[in-house]
């Protein structure tokens, strides 16, 4: 023993080494970077389920619908008819009167061409509707076609308050639902309403 020196004077004091308290504890700003990161995996969780579920995009509101199309990988939206007016048919495979009122559709597209924009929605379908749409030439004609999106087929269908099939909407040239007529259309009749509402004669 070294004279003068306390015989524990060599060693460590016990609590030396130890960090001062709370400082191993994370800071507020790292917790809260820790919950963003964490909220935005969740969201691209949830995202990444929604495409998996195989529902598409888009929106089913009334007056700025977004559908997929029919018979591609794109869009159908009304916000990109803005300035014309829009007439949208809805139709089905297993829907006779649909099968009736399509020709006068078709025609009526091709005879108007750009002054009235016509949209066919395949809704509430159990069969094909690309081919009864192939059937009666409607993109030939000038028809833009989209379908309509849910667990039924039928989110548009229900939004604009259709009370079965066949069911027609009416746009004015802002994007607003003028009007919508629940069963099968004439050809006379159609082309009344468009008239009527537009001021647009065929």
């Amino acid at each position: 023993m070294t004279a003068g020196v306390p015989p524990d004077a060599d060693r460590t004091p016990p609590d030396a080494d130890r960090t001062p308290t709370g400082a191993n504890r994370p800071s507020r700003r790292l917790r809260l970077t820790v919950w963003v990161v964490a909220a935005a995996l969740l969201a691209l969780l949830a995202t990444a389920l929604v495409w998996s579920s195989g529902r598409p995009a888009g929106s089913t509101a009334v007056d700025h619908f977004d559908l997929p199309q029919l018979d591609g990988p794109g869009r159908v939206k009304l916000t990109d008819y803005r300035g014309r007016p829009v007439v949208v048919t809805l139709f089905a495979s297993w829907c006779d009167n649909c099968r009736l009122e399509l020709p006068a559709f078709a025609a009526l597209a091709r005879q108007l061409g750009p002054r009235v924009v016509f949209v066919g929605v395949n809704s509430l379908e159990t069969g094909d509707g690309e081919a009864m749409a192939r059937q009666f030439a409607l993109a030939p004609s000038g028809l833009v076609l989209a379908r309509d999106v849910g667990s039924g087929s039928s989110d548009y269908h229900d939004a604009i308050g259709a009370r079965g099939m066949p069911a027609t909407a009416f746009y004015n040239r802002d994007g607003r639902l003028i009007t919508v007529d629940q069963g099968g259309l004439t050809a006379a009749t159609l082309r009344a309403t468009i008239r009527q509402l537009y001021g647009i004669a065929a």
